[in-house]
């Protein structure tokens, strides 16, 4: 504007001072034409002044909102990262308690007598004892049909074994885990009416395992009264 003001004013001097057929002589036609370019120009000028404001405003908001949207996907990525944690944690949470549970409802325990009438033996071969009286059999691991014990979950058991026999035989007794000998009780041939003895052991068992007392060759145990017994529980669950 301030341009234009001053152009203006020296043309207008222009006028006054010059006359027709001078070189500096511009028509008061020209002077309005000239004027009417310089407003054009001041108009546009202004436009453009004012296109740039708004361009530099513009810019400035979309880097406002770029910052922010950094920002936002930052803060996302923290939650998200915070999120998965604690599904992680809530996750071993709930394996801790359903492990805890099930050790809780794993409970074994066992006690059985050979039972019958008299004596049980002497046998030409190693005899599975099969302890027929079942006194308690809480889950179910003990087997009176074939006087063999399953472990049901891998642990460490204590079992125990006790026996009374007449003296006429021995009485042998050996606790087996699958195949693999542990313990024995023994007592030879004596003069005396009655002999008694027992054993016992902790055993690491796998789930699976097998544990029983084969009767050794030509011995022989009392079945009546239930004065021979078997037994076993879980201690503690790996």
């Amino acid at each position: 504007m301030i341009v234009s003001i001053c152009l203006l004013v020296f043309f207008g001097c222009g006028l006054n001072f010059a006359q027709p057929g001078d070189e500096s002589y511009v028509s008061k036609t020209e002077f309005d034409a000239l004027k009417e370019k310089l407003e054009n120009l001041e108009t546009k000028l202004r436009d453009t002044e004012i296109r740039q404001i708004n361009s530099d405003s513009q810019i400035a908001e979309l880097k406002n909102q770029g910052k922010l949207i950094i920002e936002s996907d930052a803060k996302l990525k923290e939650t998200e990262t915070r999120l998965q944690d604690s599904e992680t944690r809530l996750n071993n949470s709930e394996n801790q308690i359903m492990d805890l549970r099930k050790k809780e409802r794993t409970k074994v325990m066992f006690s059985a007598a050979a039972g019958g009438r008299g004596a049980i033996g002497p046998f030409k071969t190693d005899t599975t004892l099969i302890y027929r009286a079942v006194i308690t059999n809480i889950g179910g691991a003990y087997s009176p049909s074939t006087g063999i014990f399953t472990a049901p979950v891998a642990g460490v058991y204590y079992f125990t074994f006790y026996h009374h026999a007449g003296g006429e035989h021995r009485a042998i007794l050996n606790l087996y885990k699958n195949n693999q000998f542990i313990v024995r009780v023994a007592d030879h041939p004596s003069n005396d009416h009655a002999d008694n003895g027992g054993n016992a052991a902790f055993l690491q068992l796998q789930q699976g395992d097998q544990v029983y007392v084969l009767l050794a060759y030509n011995s022989h145990v009392w079945g009546t009264g239930n004065v021979t017994t078997f037994s076993g529980f879980l201690v503690s669950q790996i």
